[in-house]
């Protein structure tokens, strides 16, 4: 609900400002006083159309801004704050539109710089502004649809849910089935370049960290005679070769003869003594080098054979990691490339080696390495491979499962589309009742409204095929005069008319489509006497459950309201200024005898003017 509205630089408004109040208001004043500014301001403040040329002479910029009170739990409120914006300590959402004499046009929600659409956005929620020149929330198909809806009851509303939940269900299950029929050549295809790829792999059937160990093989296997020389020539240099002959000339002899040397001596000398201790370790140590290099040179010899079946198996292995490991042509599955993932949980180790196969070192798979790996390798590729593997049979089970699923989503969606026709068809025998029992409070209320031979018709087309609401159309329809065709409210009504016109509409659906304002101009245009009376009851009646706030210019309306404006106009002979007074009663006596007879200050006037004032309280209280 707005509270109040500051408008500055606005045509021939320097700086107003409208106090407003729950109920109704009634905004007056003189022909050409700046009622219209008024409603344009209201416009900009929701989003309308900034005419830089409305910005009044002289000042750099218009500017309008209102105080809204909102429920802070409400969409506006998490609208505003989605926005950056926030309410204020009491509850108050400040919004403030400028338009620069330029054309440029800022907007404000909530302390924070804004989207003009966000105001328009907002507007949906906060205002209904009807009149000749501003585009009414009604005249928008989904809106009338809406109203309609909760016009027609909790039943149609119930039936509503469980529709849009069966047609979401439907759309999900639908699209789900779409993508499986129209893409199952291609998941064919693809499941048949997942499988060849694993019978690729399991034929090979490779160990994690075995392209690391194989690598290792075949650099000792094509060195193997270099190797056994170089431990041999080692060897004897530590140790000697027993045959031939050489007396005494190995390292392990002379450390002997060094040892004993120092032993005879070393009680006599604590610092020869630590010679000494060093001297025997030396010994032992190359002796046992000695050992392991004995032990080295009968276990290493060159094996071509063998030699010839690692770099088979490498070649073979390289093949599969060039497809499948990091970076390879094929090292995606499902359209994301493959990466390692944490360590596998204990228990889980890599496949054992075919039996014709050299044996990898034991080791967890994914580690990157292969055990007895020198510090720094490279990662092990074969890891990615399996890892692959892994994913591209989990894959393959799944498009495997192709035909059932299908199957199974035929089913789901013959059953949920036979839900949606059902119950779409119960909605539109919903509607179609709620649309008569409309039409006919709607245009009960025309004819009290000096529109007595104009007919509100709802009528109700249905769509190629459901959609999010079921499967209408909702159009409100007039037929302003005794055989004219019924025609779209826009369409069917001339500017005076059509404010009236959704006058009667929103008294029939207050408190079925509420929201918190409504601005009414030119809503008695054309009318008077009686009708306008009517009208005024009428803008009260509605005000008893939203704020109204009607520009008129007949007294029989302004009569009803529970707070008066006044818009009044003043000249120093260079410049015009309009400025909004807020009346008394004693004001509105006089603005009231000035509306009917143009004589605020007449006593007849005066007195008709009270005789109004009090038909309208007695009537508002009868309500």
């Amino acid at each position: 609900m707005l509270e109040e509205v500051r408008i500055t630089g606005l045509g021939v408004i320097n700086d107003a400002l409208l106090e407003l109040s729950p109920g109704f208001t009634a905004l007056t004043g003189e022909t050409g006083a700046g009622k219209t500014m008024v409603v344009t301001g209201l416009g900009l403040l929701f989003g309308g159309r900034a005419d830089p040329a409305r910005v009044r002479p002289g000042t750099q910029r218009a500017s309008v801004e209102g105080r809204l009170r909102t429920d802070p739990r409400g969409k506006v409120a998490q609208q505003v704050e989605e926005a950056g914006g926030d309410l204020d300590e009491e509850g108050i959402l400040v919004l403030t539109r400028t338009v620069s004499s330029e054309g440029r046009s800022r907007a404000f929600a909530g302390g924070r710089s804004v989207p003009v659409s966000l105001l328009t956005y907002l507007a949906d929620d906060l205002v209904a502004v009807h009149g000749q020149s501003d585009q009414q929330q009604l005249l928008k198909p989904g809106r009338q649809r809406e109203s309609l809806d909760k016009y027609a009851g909790g039943v149609l509303v119930e039936v509503l849910t469980d529709y849009q939940h069966a047609y979401g269900r439907h759309r999900t299950v639908l699209d789900e089935l779409t993508v499986l029929t129209t893409q199952a050549r291609a998941r064919a295809a693809e499941a048949a370049e997942l499988r060849a790829g694993l019978t690729d792999i399991e034929k090979l059937t490779p160990v994690a960290g075995e392209a690391a160990a194989l690598r290792a093989e075949e650099e000792r296997l094509a060195n193997a005679d270099a190797l056994h020389a170089a431990a041999t020539t080692a060897h004897e240099a530590l140790l000697g070769d027993p045959t031939a002959g050489n007396d005494g000339v190995d390292a392990v002899t002379l450390l002997g003869h060094a040892r004993r040397a120092l032993d005879a001596v070393r009680r006599h000398d604590a610092e020869i003594d630590g010679v000494a201790a060093r001297l025997s370790e030396a010994a032992y140590l190359v002796s046992e080098v000695a050992g392991e290099l004995a032990s080295y040179i009968q276990g290493i010899d060159a094996d071509p054979a063998r030699l010839a079946a690692v770099q088979e198996r490498r070649a073979a292995l390289s093949r599969v990691i060039r497809l499948y490991g990091p970076g390879g042509v094929n090292a995606h599955v499902n359209g994301n490339p493959v990466t390692l993932g944490a360590p596998a949980q204990p228990g889980e180790t890599a496949p054992a080696a075919a039996p014709d196969q050299p044996a990898a070192a034991p080791q967890t798979l994914f580690d990157g390495t292969a055990e007895g790996a020198a510090e720094g390798a490279e990662p092990d590729d074969t890891a990615y491979v399996l890892e692959w593997a892994r994913l591209a049979a989990a894959r393959v089970a799944e498009l495997e499962g192709d035909d059932d699923t299908i199957a199974s989503l035929t089913t789901a969606e013959a059953e949920l589309a036979a839900q949606v026709t059902e119950l779409a068809a119960r909605l539109s025998r919903l509607r179609a009742e709620a649309g008569e029992r409309f039409a006919g409070d709607v245009t009960a209320e025309l004819t009290a409204l000096a529109m007595p031979h104009a007919r509100i018709s709802v009528a109700i087309t249905q769509l190629p095929e459901p959609g999010p609401h079921g499967i209408d159309d909702v159009e409100l329809r007039l037929a302003s005069n005794p055989g004219a065709p019924t025609l779209p409210l826009h369409k069917g009504a001339s500017g005076g008319e059509l404010s009236r016109v959704m006058l009667a509409i929103e008294v029939v659906f207050a408190g079925a489509d509420p929201v918190p304002t409504f601005v009414f101009d030119e809503v008695d245009a054309g009318v008077g006497g009686k009708a306008a009376v009517e009208i005024g009851r009428r803008l009260a009646k509605l005000a008893k459950l939203a704020q109204v706030i009607v520009v008129t210019h007949l007294p029989q309306v302004a009569a009803f309201a529970d707070n008066h404006l006044v818009v009044a106009k003043s000249s120093d002979g260079s410049v015009t200024s309009t400025s909004v007074i807020r009346l008394d009663h004693e004001a509105r006596v006089r603005e009231l005898s000035r509306m009917l007879a143009g004589l605020e200050d007449s006593e007849f006037g005066q007195a008709h003017a009270a005789e109004l004032l009090s038909m309208a309280a007695e009537q508002s209280d009868r309500g």
